[in-house]
């Protein structure tokens, strides 16, 4: 096995793959490995659900035809205490287990020219550049919620969210449906059940994290709670989705690293992308775009630097390409999540979008890919804010 590598990257899932893609789209020539610690396909803890967005930016990198034999899914339905909303969708989107999704990404990377290398890693070395044993002209960190390649740069995490996951039998009033369920005394929370098409379910339940450190994330200022168990988190889904785990397998819990409008996009010659970067929707957890999204982007900024030889620029190059596509999306999503944390704003959101297709879509934007807060969102919440149901 070669020691030296134009781009190295940590980590092969979809924010890592999409890594690779952007190296190699930019320019097949370079040499391009991808480590990870697992072999594939392997599971990974997620709602599954993934936005027709994330396959646009992987059409322009040339890769298509991922989902040509899964069965999309038209409706989502969100509901709180009492109220509900159910909409076709403008774009139907697509329920696909990791084991799959991440496994077929990666094949288009590796079918693109990257280099799949088993590997666990334990030292990273910034000048000269080197991941263990092997030398790097630019490194990718894209190694999830947990990343090695964050914290060796001495990076620390922000604001979290712990969720648990599982997949139990379809029943018939879910069929077809992404179904969201939000918590009515913890805020922000919700319970999710996503009919994957097979006759199996992805459920869940996640919430928001205290933070230890300061009460910026916290509900209220004396929220001081422990973290929540397995068993608590069970509990929570079976509250808000009675009999939804029946039969339910597969358990696994994760952490989401939400994102921030200040998040770190790397340093010196190192990118960080996906959740390695702390990039998941704070409003709805979703963190697929955000991975393929600045995966592709530190991608194309390192195919540009080892062209040109111009490291110095490698940072703010990602980083200005990024706030040209997410950077007002981050500053609205951040403003939701706070609001998101107030039940009459919540329920003053169900309403809106329940009267008005264009409020619904525009949520929807906003939630799963890099939709903004627009005039018909806010009119609908300030109508039903000062309005209550008859």
């Amino acid at each position: 096995m070669r020691s030296q590598w134009d781009v190295v990257i940590v980590g092969a899932g979809p924010a890592g793959a999409a890594a690779a893609l952007g190296v190699l789209r930019a320019d097949p020539s370079l040499a391009v490995a991808l480590l990870d610690r697992d072999d594939f396909p392997r599971d990974k803890s997620c709602g599954d659900g993934i936005a027709p967005h994330v396959f646009d930016l992987l059409a322009d990198v040339g890769v298509t035809g991922l989902t040509d034999d899964l069965i999309p899914v038209r409706r989502l339905q969100l509901q709180r205490g009492p109220l509900a909303v159910g909409r076709e969708m403008a774009r139907p989107a697509w329920v696909i287990p990791r084991t799959v999704f991440d496994h077929r990404l990666l094949l288009a990377a590796l079918d693109a020219g990257a280099t799949l290398i088993r590997h666990r890693v334990r030292s990273l070395q910034l000048d000269p550049l080197r991941v263990d044993d092997l030398e790097a002209k630019v490194l990718v960190g894209a190694d999830g919620a947990h990343s090695v390649v964050r914290r060796m740069l001495g990076v620390r995490p922000g604001p979290m969210a712990l969720a648990i996951r599982g997949y139990a039998p379809t029943p018939p009033d879910r069929a077809g449906v992404q179904l969201i369920v939000f918590g009515t005394n913890r805020q922000p929370s919700y319970a999710w059940s996503f009919d994957r098409g097979d006759g199996l379910a992805n459920i869940g339940y996640g919430e928001s994290l205290p933070d230890a450190r300061s009460d910026r994330w916290s509900d209220t200022r004396s929220d001081r709670r422990p973290r929540p168990t397995r068993r608590e988190l069970l509990s929570q889904l079976d509250r808000l989705l009675p009999g939804a785990a029946e039969g339910a397998t597969d358990w696994r819990a994760h952490h989401l690293p939400l994102a921030v409008p200040s998040w770190r996009a790397g340093e010196g010659r190192v990118l960080l992308a996906g959740d390695a970067a702390g990039l998941v929707n704070p409003m709805t957890g979703e963190g697929i775009y955000y991975a393929v999204a600045t995966g592709l982007l530190a991608g194309q900024a390192a195919a540009e630097a080892v062209r040109s030889g111009d490291f110095a620029r490698l940072v703010p190059r990602y980083r200005r390409a990024s706030r040209a596509l997410l950077g007002k999306h981050f500053r609205h999503t951040a403003l939701s999540a706070r609001l998101c944390r107030s039940g009459k704003v919540l329920d003053a959101g169900i309403r809106a979008a329940a009267a008005d297709q264009r409020v619904f879509d525009d949520l929807v934007e906003l939630g799963l890919a890099n939709g903004r807060i627009t005039p018909a969102t806010i009119r609908g919440l300030a109508t039903h804010l000062r309005t209550r149901p008859s």
